[in-house]
């Protein structure tokens, strides 16, 4: 029996190994750098000449004191930061977002574009609203993916100068903290089944307590309802590297995170926690859910940025500081 069973096993690493070897996950990669970034219009056109449509909300009749560039999450695109932008534009916020490639009206829709193309993407991007806007603070607020791929580009080569980040519920969930069975699933999916479209219906991850916020993401067909098996491995790829380079982040930093989240677990947000600067401010909240600017208590979390805009020191009027307590 036991040699049986070492055959076996072999036989099913064998396998594994003719298995993955047999396709590779599909990256979309950019073309080649043939001109300057600029916003043109409603666009952002990239170096390669990828027209990534951009949204914007600005203050009105009164003056600009801070603006923000929000980085939506997996799946969705620019819009999703209807709501926080226009409830932030009284505090004098102005906020610039984009669709990312592969997301929204991007080029691309449903495609993994790579690391390095989000990323130079967010550093040109954020270099074009500063010139925009020289004499006001500007901050990135990065909502889940967008959270993972603001710090990739804040820790990387030359990024431009920022004031602060807002990390929303960041995507940091890396292979060191999944189990092994989904490390090797997803290995083996995303060199078999790199096409494969997955849903996670019956998964039972809501990923908000807004009812109507949930019915407009069902039926708005710019969010992205079946993902690419070599998709989600691109996303695990940069999770992986957000999370190892957390500890490089430098600039001032909130992350808020909800006790309901059930798209990014506890443990991997806790194990960014413990590397980052003992000056990142962490806002937890008893009733939030993964999408915690669009949740039934969003003002909540939407208070707490502009009051951390305004100071960096001062208590958050609703964010806890101790998620560990509050997540027994």
């Amino acid at each position: 029996m036991p040699g049986i069973r070492v055959l076996l096993i072999s036989g099913v690493l064998a396998l594994s190994l003719l298995l993955i070897s047999a396709c590779t996950p599909l990256v979309n990669y950019p073309g080649q750098p043939v001109l300057e970034p600029r916003i043109d219009n409603n666009h952002f056109v990239a170096g390669d000449g990828a027209l990534l449509p951009v949204r914007s909300w600005l203050p009105v009749n009164k003056p600009v004191k801070t603006v923000i560039v929000g980085v939506h999450g997996f799946n969705d695109y620019s819009n999703s930061f209807a709501f926080p932008a226009s409830y932030l534009i009284r505090y004098g916020i102005a906020f610039y977002a984009y669709d990312q490639r592969g997301f929204g009206s991007a080029p691309g829709k449903g495609l993994w574009s790579g690391v390095d193309a989000y990323t130079h993407d967010l550093s040109g991007f954020v270099h074009e609203i500063r010139n925009r806007h020289p004499d006001v603070p500007l901050y990135i607020l990065g909502e889940s993916m967008g959270g993972a791929v603001t710090i990739v580009m804040l820790t990387g080569n030359n990024p431009p100068p920022v004031d602060g980040v807002i990390l929303v519920a960041p995507a940091v969930w890396g292979r060191e903290t999944m189990p092994w069975y989904q490390r090797w699933l997803l290995a083996v999916a995303s060199h078999t089944l790199p096409w494969l479209e997955l849903t996670g219906s019956g998964l039972n991850n809501i990923p908000s307590d807004n009812l109507e916020v949930r019915k407009a993401l069902h039926y708005d067909p710019q969010v992205i309802k079946g993902t690419r098996v070599d998709a989600m491995y691109g996303l695990t790829n940069l999770m992986d590297k957000a999370l190892t380079q957390a500890e490089k982040l430098q600039v001032p930093a909130l992350i808020q995170y909800g006790k309901h989240d059930r798209i990014i677990p506890k443990e991997p947000m806790l194990q960014m926690l413990e590397k980052m600067l003992p000056t990142s401010r962490k806002a937890f909240y008893e009733q939030g859910y993964h999408m915690l600017l669009r949740d039934m208590h969003r003002e909540k979390p939407l208070i707490d940025i502009a009051s951390w805009i305004t100071d960096h020191n001062r208590p958050l009027p609703y964010g806890t500081a101790d998620w560990n307590e509050n997540q027994r």
